[in-house]
């Protein structure tokens, strides 16, 4: 069994295969996408997942993230 996740929109989905997994992922996005419309919810969907909505294509909010490293005790 693979498992295959998309973590910007926190939704797993598995397949008996890496194909059908990535399938099956794709199937079950697109069904939360059309049920938070039908529900009049899909923008506050989208924006609690970080993505904007621009003429039907979705986009992420671009972050510049820095790291300062952890130096350890010798």
């Amino acid at each position: 069994m693979y498992v295959a996740y998309c973590p910007e929109l926190d939704i797993p989905s598995c397949g008996h295969s890496v194909e059908q997994a990535k399938s099956n992922l794709r199937e079950v996005i697109a069904i939360h996408l059309e049920e938070a419309e039908k529900q009049g919810r899909l923008s506050e969907f989208l924006q609690s997942a970080g993505l904007d909505e621009m003429e039907g294509v979705l986009s992420a909010k671009k972050e510049l993230v820095g790291f300062t490293p952890i130096e350890l005790a010798a």
